[in-house]
């Protein structure tokens, strides 16, 4: 569940910005291809079943990353042997109970070694914006409680897998205009932010960071949160020109780190997106802005360009969110974040969706069935939960029977990811199709069920007619 829409500015000379956005992305090296990931939050009663989520990402989009806002064991359950990679967070008023270290060693054994390694967990944020809610209690015991988690990792020799970090708010930076002048808030720089980030440089974890360029813009600066042509800024000290809000954000954030002698540690910025819906007097807040928004920062990331203070860097990033949440406080706009809506149809397309799954953008009050499923057809494929040894015990029957199991053997175009659940839905779903797609060819000793979610993906193609 996403934080409180506590917006911090990020202020420009009159003509320029404020900004706050929401946002996050993992700064990675320069050349390879981000990997895009998606918010996951939960403050919705209409939302669908976790399984159900973790199907259609893996399916019906490219979407390889996802993060959580708690460590809810149903999602995590249900995004095992799907390679998912998985961002956990460690709720606020945790914090002073984790600088205990049986504690810490409890929240690991009770939160992650469950799940872990079948459910792909890369990170745990503790906490969210801790110094940005002012509370001393909380961020007096931040870093010994991050210090505490990571030693209950070692213990478990679940440290070089998993990271700790902690995600911040631009509340933390003063002086940001220009960029080059941005320097983190007197007081917190060296009593707080120098020691975290002293710790994630031992210990090769990113310093994470929540902008929100929404809250901030203005009719005039519009156009530079959009990514859209604009006089720019142009910073006097570095002689460098920023075209859009995003790179002067992120530059903000790495000229403070370089202060305190900290520009070697990776960047994660925590959200970015921007609403479908607004109150009516909102200027810019429209499915075609959100839509255009997305897919610029999409580019901007993947582009390999980077940022002028940081050059040739692609920055994996997560875009919030991934449903809109009707249970949101606030503005209508805190509700409308969402790639798609509730039924899994989407408010708009930024490029995540897979071929086989794209549609073009709904009207909005058009809705239709899920993306990825197809009107009168069915798949059948592994349940929730299920064993492990009973989803061998199905491959083993289906394809023992003679049926084409060929394309799940290594080699085949279904082989990978190779784990008996993604081998099993497809054996099953072999069956059910061959044997005239009935109820009860599906139920394998309940551990099938059947789906209007086409699973296919890549070049691995499920079987399916129209029932």
């Amino acid at each position: 569940m996403r934080r409180s829409s506590s917006c911090s500015s990020f202020i420009y000379p009159a003509n320029m910005i404020t900004m706050v956005a929401f946002l996050i992305i993992l700064s990675t090296g320069s050349g390879a291809d981000a990997s895009i990931g998606v918010n996951f939050g939960t403050l919705a009663n209409n939302l669908p079943p976790p399984r159900q989520v973790a199907e259609f990402l893996l399916h019906s989009t490219v979407i390889n990353r996802i993060r959580l806002f708690d460590a809810d064991p149903q999602i995590l359950q249900a995004f095992a042997h799907t390679g998912v990679a998985v961002t956990v967070t460690v709720s606020n008023d945790q914090i002073p109970h984790l600088t205990n270290l049986s504690f810490a060693q409890r929240w690991i054994s009770d939160h992650i070694q469950p799940h872990f390694p079948s459910t792909n967990i890369i990170r745990i944020l503790v906490g969210n914006e801790v110094i940005s809610t002012g509370n001393h209690l909380l961020i007096r015991n931040l870093v010994p409680a991050m210090q505490s988690l990571h030693t209950a990792l070692v213990s478990a020799s679940l440290h070089r897998r998993i990271q700790i970090s902690t995600p911040h708010s631009l509340g933390i930076l003063s002086h940001t205009t220009p960029p080059s002048s941005a320097r983190f808030r007197q007081g917190y720089d060296k009593h707080v932010l120098k020691p975290l980030l002293s710790f994630l440089r031992t210990i090769a974890s990113p310093f994470v960071v929540n902008p929100y360029p929404f809250f901030g813009y203005s009719p005039e600066t519009l156009d530079f949160a959009l990514f859209r042509p604009n006089p720019g800024l142009f910073d006097q000290d570095t002689k460098l020109h920023y075209t859009n809000m995003f790179d002067a954000q992120l530059d903000s954030v790495y000229s403070a780190m370089e202060r305190l002698g900290f520009s070697d540690v990776a960047i994660v910025v925590g959200e970015i997106g921007w609403p479908s819906k607004g109150d009516r007097d909102q200027i810019g807040v429209d499915v075609a802005t959100a839509a255009e928004f997305n897919r610029k920062v999409m580019d901007r990331v993947n582009s390999g360009t980077g940022t002028p203070l940081m050059p040739n860097r692609t920055f994996e990033t997560y875009i919030f969110a991934l449903f809109n949440e009707n249970l949101k406080p606030g503005p209508i706009s805190e509700r409308n974040f969402g790639l798609f809506r509730s039924d899994l149809t989407p408010v708009y397309d930024i490029g995540i969706l897979r071929p086989t799954a794209r549609t073009s953008d709904p009207p909005e009050n058009n809705r239709r069935s899920p993306v990825g499923g197809s009107s009168g057809k069915r798949w059948c494929v592994t349940k929730s939960g299920a064993e492990t040894e009973a989803l061998q015990r199905n491959i083993d029957y289906v394809c023992g029977l003679g049926l084409d199991c060929e394309p799940i053997i290594e080699g085949g175009p279904c082989f990978l990811p190779n784990t008996v659940e993604a081998h099993s839905a497809y054996a099953m779903n072999l069956f059910y199709q061959t044997m005239g797609r009935h109820e009860f060819d599906c139920d394998f000793d309940k551990t099938g069920e059947i789906t209007s979610i086409d699973p296919s993906y890549g070049d691995c193609q499920y079987q399916a007619e129209f029932v």
